[in-house]
């Protein structure tokens, strides 16, 4: 007798089998008992006739069996067209593995702050297990699509000894008697493994200090964070645009139960699929911020109400570029066209999501950035390495980072973006 998994069942119609399962939950009447079960891999129905079973299994199915109580059903895989899996299992036999006493979620409504103290378990539930799986699904995408883009997975390190956005937003590590920071972002180091392979794009967590206590931000989440050398911003917002549809799209084919367990339907995800997305530049976004009403002038940096307007505007995500000098990062380069702006671009989700992806052309002129790394305070000792990838060979280069969660976030409609990440790290939020 074969064991299979509830992902399975659809190849086994007819076929006994075993499943080690879960209850998720029950309910009885008169000879025949339903039990909701999960495995890992799904969820389905199993039924328990009393004819079916001796009388022990039967009163063992009836009140033994409790919320998250383990073990392995014996039974006939069956087609089961009111369900959306489609398919059931008909037992003939249990075998209890773990009791599962006075299980602390039920269904009801529960507090945010209780299911965080019990994520451990909440994990468990079905919408959780959803966005892990989508979770999953868009690393697993992202690998694929940059190995055909020709990009090498590079890892930079997560213990840092330089602090380049102040002390004050980076965690400080006692190492071995030296200051070391958890690290905001792979891109200097990705900026080096370009210059030896090319392309590459480094994938982890990344950390800031931050008192923040909105819905977009954590103090761990996970970053991508590709680096090409010989590549202009244009090519590069060609990349990032490809990459998003790319992922919204495996989503669409690989996921879409998932989705609908989680509120998105997969035809409201397709037109994010339909390439190119538009571009403004950031004076045309002032302007229309203005014109909208919002008291914004040039140079003033872009919030939750000023993205979500913009936003707003398209229906489709949407490139702002070249912002200010005054308001972005040292290293990326002046825009000819305009001394005070610098080549860049954020992209911009629609429905009230926000920024999920940074990028920029990387300045490769050596005294520029000497200059820049002396007006910002950040040493030679900690930064001229980075100095050094101007010294030797420096080439035109382009990059860009698009933080896990906020993608998951939009493209699951879900209104924080601890809900996508399995244990969130928040202001107020450390354990589990």
């Amino acid at each position: 007798m074969e064991t299979i998994t509830i992902s399975q069942a659809p190849q086994h119609v007819g076929e006994t089998v075993k499943i080690g399962v879960w209850l998720t939950d029950k309910r009885s009447s008169g000879k025949i008992a339903f039990l909701q079960l999960r495995d890992g891999s799904g969820f389905f129905q199993g039924i328990i006739r009393k004819n079916d079973v001796d009388e022990a299994t039967f009163e063992a199915a009836k009140h033994d069996l409790h919320p998250e109580t383990s073990f392995v059903v014996t039974g006939e895989i069956a087609e089961d067209k009111r369900s959306k899996f489609g398919y059931e299992i008909h037992i003939n036999d249990l075998e209890i593995v773990g009791q599962s006493d006075e299980y602390p979620i039920g269904n009801k409504e529960h507090g945010i702050d209780f299911l965080l103290d019990h994520r451990h378990l909440w994990l468990r539930s079905r919408k959780p297990w959803a966005l892990m799986r989508i979770r999953s699904q868009v690393k697993l995408s992202t690998m694929e699509f940059f190995d055909k883009h020709g990009f090498t997975q590079f890892d930079a390190p997560i213990l840092t000894s330089s602090a380049p956005e102040g002390t004050t937003e980076l965690f400080n590590v006692d190492y071995f008697d030296e200051d070391a920071y958890l690290s905001q972002s792979g891109q200097l180091y990705g900026e080096a493994g370009a210059m030896a392979l090319g392309r590459i794009y480094t994938m982890g967590p990344t950390f800031r200090a931050e008192k923040s206590k909105t819905r977009r931000h954590m103090t761990e989440f996970w970053m991508i964070e590709p680096e090409m050398a010989w590549c202009h911003e244009e090519e590069s917002e060609e990349i990032q645009e490809q990459y998003v549809a790319y992922l919204i799209q495996d989503l669409i084919d690989k996921c879409p139960t998932e989705l609908e367990m989680v509120g998105r339907s997969v035809e409201s995800l397709k037109p994010f699929t339909e390439l190119p997305y538009p571009r403004i530049t950031y004076k045309e976004a002032i302007e229309m911020l203005q014109k909208g009403g919002m008291d914004v002038k040039y140079g003033d940096d872009f919030g939750a109400p000023e993205e979500t307007f913009l936003a707003d505007q398209f229906n489709k995500p949407v490139f702002i570029k070249n912002y200010p000098r005054s308001i972005k990062a040292f290293y990326m380069p002046t825009d000819p066209e305009d001394a005070q702006q610098v080549i860049c671009a954020d992209l911009l989700a629609p429905e009230g999501y926000g920024e999920i992806i940074g990028g920029s052309e990387r300045s490769y002129d050596y005294e520029y950035i000497t200059s820049k790394l002396e007006e910002n305070g950040l040493s030679k000792e900690d930064y001229g390495w980075y100095d050094d990838l101007r010294k030797y060979g420096s080439v035109p280069h382009s990059g860009f980072g698009m933080g896990l969660e906020r993608f998951l976030s939009w493209v699951t409609l879900q209104d924080h973006i601890r809900e996508n990440i399995p244990f969130p790290r928040m202001l107020n939020r450390l354990r589990p």
